[in-house]
């Protein structure tokens, strides 16, 4: 298969009367792109995807109601107090523990095995610290900083490095969850005492060198794309965890 990796720059291109069947499109950035004419069978979407419009019609309004049709705990990520805020939280862990138990049942290369060239569960974990490290210690906290080194960044960032990352860890599962848990402690101790006008306070930009960029955030703003992205990605385990349960049952 041939492979297109980090190319010439594609904006604005036209692709006209391609076969693409069967294509992975990858961290591919797709905004304001449209499509004429297309076939679209049996495909299989996954991402940041809004304003999308297909036939006609918006589609997230109706991917996220059915998502929270299957998935009611969802409902419970979308904080606005201090409360709500920490349910979110036990949500989140509540559903991690309950995949690392599932994990466990496993042969322990499982932990650290890739499935259709995805993050391993180790991987997952180690991105979920950098999520937190990112969200709440550089954007909220605005620690200078405040990156773990064995984190996982998204392979948009570039430079993890720069920031205290080290490309080359390769912690066990059991070094990995003790951050991981450290990150989390760090986050309740915030959310015990955090005030609503503390949450709702803009603060920043963080100018030191990390991820996200700078920006003026709220604490609720930070918070609230923590606790969605480990959602997504411990769905994101989850679902090779399935594949991988069928390859060594």
């Amino acid at each position: 298969m041939t492979r297109f990796v980090q190319q010439s720059d594609y904006t604005g291109a036209e692709f006209i009367d391609l076969p693409m069947s069967s294509a992975t499109f990858r961290e591919v950035d797709l905004s304001e792109a449209r499509m004429r004419g297309v076939l679209l069978f049996n495909a299989d979407i996954d991402g940041a995807i809004d304003g999308l419009r297909i036939n006609g019609v918006e589609v997230k309004p109706l991917v996220e109601a059915e998502l929270d049709r299957l998935y009611p705990e969802r409902l419970r990520l979308r904080p606005t107090t201090p409360e709500t805020a920490r349910d979110a939280v036990d949500v989140i862990e509540e559903l991690l523990h309950a995949t690392v138990r599932r994990a466990s049942v496993l042969p322990e290369e499982a932990v650290y095995r890739s499935v259709n060239d995805e993050w391993s569960l180790a991987q997952t974990l180690r991105h979920m610290i950098f999520v937190v490290d990112a969200w709440y210690g550089h954007a909220a906290a605005l620690r200078p900083y405040p990156f773990h080194p064995i984190g996982v960044p998204a392979s948009f960032t570039t430079n993890g490095a720069e920031f205290g990352i080290d490309e080359s860890a390769a912690p066990t599962l059991g070094e990995i969850l003790a951050v991981r848990d450290e990150r989390i402690a760090d986050l309740r101790a915030y959310l015990s005492q955090v005030t609503q006008d503390e949450l709702d306070r803009v603060r920043g930009p963080n100018t030191a060198i990390g991820c996200p960029p700078p920006a003026e955030r709220t604490a609720l703003k930070c918070l609230q794309v923590i606790v969605n992205d480990q959602w997504a990605h411990v769905q994101f385990a989850n679902r090779d965890l399935a594949i991988l349960e069928q390859a060594y049952a």
